[in-house]
């Protein structure tokens, strides 16, 4: 049900900031994905940008 809502919303236009741990979600609800580490914005990556190891190495400290 809250993935259906936010999918409706994302269609409207509506802005909507998504956290999450699940990388999977993230892919699939996401046009943009932002990577913190240590407090700092590593990188924002575009969906079709973002890997699994390419967010594993941001989440590390690693710059890309």
């Amino acid at each position: 049900k809250v993935r259906a809502m936010l999918l409706s919303e994302c269609e409207k236009g509506t802005a909507v900031l998504l956290v999450s741990e699940e990388l999977e979600e993230l892919f699939q609800l996401s046009d943009r994905i932002g990577v913190l580490c240590g407090g700092e914005m590593m990188a924002v990556l575009p969906r079709e940008e973002a890997d699994v190891e390419t967010i594993g190495k941001l989440m590390s400290g690693e710059r890309i």
